[in-house]
């Protein structure tokens, strides 16, 4: 398989994956639909009896299932669904009033955007827009020279006389692209790759191993596809053949969606609206994190970080003590070690007074060495063995201790677990790092009856909700910080990217799954700053640092210190640097993740969201929008260029102020001094000045930067509602418009070659006095 290199040792894993059989040569076992005659017509859909290649017979429905949305299922049983719904409901369909209608051996399911159209016999199934080109259309299985199926047709397979999979086959044309599939660190383009949707412990983020799998992926002919399954999906993307996409699917039905655009940004939206709208972190998360990091800790440690850390003026919002607020070998019992915390109230309460709100990590494994096992234990409250005893599995691949694994199956369980985070909560914990979760056995047992390869994606789903559900209770607000995640986990704000390797490798196959998960419908997502395993280069700090610091949220963690003062000089001051851009910027960042939550167009994007119609879009992996205005090429190798694709239009580079034409890649230059950092010709930037914190109100005292000094238009999206900016160029009068709530006081009017500044400035219908300041030309209410 492809998660297993040769010649090299297995990596220890206790939940690997389950492998569908393979059928020796002359094995009878396919039942692919050949024909169909049709059941009913509804106002959504309809309902036909198929007849298989072996003689056997399906049912298939296919209904509206939303305006753009048909929903497809095969099964032989109309009541059939997915094996992991008894633990999670991972898929609602809506209805939607299609035009539905049959004759002369066709059917047609009109969903508005998207169109099925079914000829029964022979059965071949295909899907139009509404001008009736062919997004997508099944394959009938490929066959090589021996006359062998590479690819399985739409059906499903018996092995030993059981079912073993359902399966769909599409024809991909040849230059079809392929994106999504949850936070796959490979190459953003899936095509010619194997995705299984099975969360791994991925040892890294350079493999495509993956721990937070999402079953949908985006093609560049304007659809989607869903697959709605918790079960081991595989996805093989023009892999065992460039002519066909193939979804295997060992579950108890094929149930899936094809989701129109025909932009990535209507897809997500459509996806959005099965699913789940993705959850807006609070205001304060989008500052800074710094970790206490992966080694020993105390409350003294962590009391100097936060003094230190104010004393240099360093912005940060959020301090997060790691594993060893427990006690070592305890994880994770949920309770201080004593010995290194022996007064965290005291803590809390003078970190709440310096600014800081406080993250706690915590993972649903409980070893077997902690005083709470037996409890546990005895309870029912942890996944079983099929002979009934306790499930103690090696989690830790052999570092810690062996654990059990919490039972969310088992509401009991549930109320347990979270009656140890409530009085942490209680105490001034304000929020939760919800690690692992990937490590639930094929062959656990939970309390529902469902086995672990059932359980195990959308374990993470319950273990996320339950952790969210008590922090909204206490904290008001329903975030986690969480590793591992599954479709319709963008619910779960905020995902960070794993254990990465601190090199560049492992830098730029971060910055691919961040993208990846964007184009899966989750918007906030981070990454260790600095990567996790080892101690980066003081080049390497600096330029994670910067990639963070422009990433939706941020977090410095490791294996040693990410703290600045542990780098020299230099390298510090150009990480602090990075961070003060962000937190200037942070009314910028705060409208673009509020739009994401909104429409679930990801925050930090793939340029193809915004030029789905630009071939070139789609090739490039390592840069970024950020927003709607800025795009950040962050530099990825040790060395200080780097190719640059800017899309079609102007673009000024944000530290010389040049203009440069889109369209085309770029050789660009940054010493690492700087950020490569391009803001759209006409954009206006809400800014504010830099603070140690967020304000836990609006943010007070803006500056809108005009970029151009042209006609331009902006919202600025803030707890206190939206205010619409929009700016007007006549000859030397610039009139700024403001309509909403923010407090605006200045507009700021940066060279930017070929522009012309104006001589009179008008904002919210008051002449603004103009000034220069620190060479920028400001235009200021009195």
């Amino acid at each position: 398989m492809p998660y297993r290199p040769p010649l090299v040792p297995h990596e220890v894993f206790v939940a690997d994956p389950p492998e569908l059989p393979v059928r020796p040569p002359g094995e009878q076992g396919l039942s692919a639909v050949t024909r169909a005659e049709v059941v009913s017509l509804d106002a959504t859909g309809t309902v036909v009896k198929a007849t298989t290649s072996d003689g056997g017979t399906l049912l298939v429905r296919l209904d509206a299932a939303g305006e753009g949305v048909v929903r497809v299922r095969l099964s032989d049983d109309p009541q059939a669904r997915s094996r992991s719904a008894r633990a999670a409901t991972l898929v609602t369909p809506g209805s939607y009033a299609a035009d539905v209608r049959g004759d002369d051996g066709r059917v047609v399911v009109d969903a508005g955007g998207v169109v099925a159209e079914v000829t029964l016999d022979p059965w071949r199934l295909r899907f139009l827009d509404r001008t009736g080109r062919v997004l997508v259309e099944q394959n009938g299985g490929e066959r090589d020279i021996s006359g062998r199926l590479r690819t399985l047709p739409f059906g499903r397979s018996l092995s030993g006389g059981a079912v073993a999979a359902y399966h769909e086959s599409f024809t991909a044309p040849a230059d079809e692209r392929f994106v999504g599939l949850g936070e796959k660190f490979t190459a953003l383009d899936k095509r010619g790759q194997r995705a299984l949707m099975w969360n791994f412990d991925a040892f890294g983020t350079e493999s495509d191993r993956a721990y937070k799998n999402v079953p949908l992926y985006l093609s560049n002919r304007g659809y989607g596809v869903l697959v709605d399954s918790g079960l081991p999906v595989e996805f093989d993307i023009c892999q065992s053949t460039h002519s066909c996409v193939q979804i295997l699917v060992p579950d108890d039905l094929l149930d899936y969606y094809v989701i129109a655009g025909p932009t990535p940004a209507q897809i997500l939206d459509r996806y959005d609206l099965l699913t789940s709208r993705p959850l807006l972190p609070p205001k304060w998360a989008f500052g800074t994190w710094m970790s206490s990091g992966f080694f020993a800790d105390s409350q003294e440690a962590a009391l100097e970080r936060a003094r230190r850390l104010r004393a240099d003026g360093i912005p940060c919002d959020v301090l997060h003590l790691d594993c060893y607020w427990q006690t070592d070998g305890h994880w994770s019992d949920l309770a201080w070690d004593r010995e290194a915390f022996p007064d965290p109230d005291a803590m809390l309460a003078e970190l709440a007074g310096l600014g800081f709100r406080v993250c706690l990590w915590i993972n649903s494994y409980l070893s077997h060495l902690s005083p709470l096992f037996a409890t546990a234990e005895a309870a029912g409250y942890l996944l079983r063995r099929p002979d009934g005893s306790t499930y103690v599995a090696d989690v830790w691949h052999g570092s810690y201790p062996a654990c059990g694994i919490v039972d969310f199956t088992n509401p009991e369980a549930t109320a347990w677990y979270q009656g140890l985070l409530r009085p942490l909560l209680e105490q001034g914990v304000a929020v939760f790092k919800t690690d692992f979760a990937e490590g639930v056995p094929a062959d656990a047992v939970a309390a529902n009856g469902m086995t672990g390869t059932e359980l195990h994606n959308v374990y993470t789903l319950l273990f996320n909700d339950a952790a969210a559900e008590v922090t909204r209770e206490v904290a008001g607000h329903g975030m986690v910080w969480a590793r591992s995640s599954y479709l319709g986990g963008q619910r779960h704000s905020a995902q960070w990217g794993g254990d990465t390797s601190a090199t560049y490798p492992a830098m730029a196959s971060t910055l691919r799954g961040g993208l990846s998960h964007g184009l899966s419908g989750v918007p906030f997502w981070s990454h260790d700053a600095g990567g996790f395993t080892g101690t980066p280069t003081d080049d390497l700090y600096v330029r994670w640092a910067q990639f963070a610091a422009l990433s939706p949220l941020v977090r410095f963690h490791g294996t040693t210190s990410r703290l600045p003062w542990n780098f020299p000089a230099r390298a510090a001051e150009l990480a602090v640097e990075a961070l003060r851009l962000r937190y200037r910027l942070l009314p910028y960042l705060y409208s673009a993740a509020v739009t994401s939550a909104r429409t679930g167009a990801p925050m930090m994007r793939a340029l193809l969201v915004d030029a789905p119609d630009d071939p070139a879009a789609w090739t490039a992996e390592l840069e970024y929008l950020l927003g709607p205005d800025l795009l950040v090429a962050p530099i990825v190798t040790p060395e200080a260029e780097r190719f640059v694709y800017l899309p079609d239009g102007d673009w000024i580079d944000f530290d010389t102020g040049e203009v440069v034409a889109g369209g085309r890649h770029r050789r660009i230059r940054a010493e690492l001094d700087r950020i490569p950092l391009f803001v759209r010709y006409g954009a206006l930037v809400p800014t504010v000045a830099v603070a140690d914190t967020i304000p836990a109100g609006p943010f007070t005292d803006l500056t809108v930067v005009s970029w151009g000094v042209v006609d331009g238009r902006t919202v600025i999206s803030d707890v206190d509602g939206d205010t619409v900016v929009t700016a007007a160029r006549d000859g030397g009068t610039l009139t700024v418009t403001l309509d909403g709530p923010a407090r605006v006081r200045r507009i700021a009017l940066p060279a930017v070659s070929g522009a012309t500044a104006p001589d009179r400035v008008v904002v919210a219908g008051a002449p603004a006095r103009l000034s220069t300041k620190d060479g920028t030309l400001v235009a200021e209410l009195d």
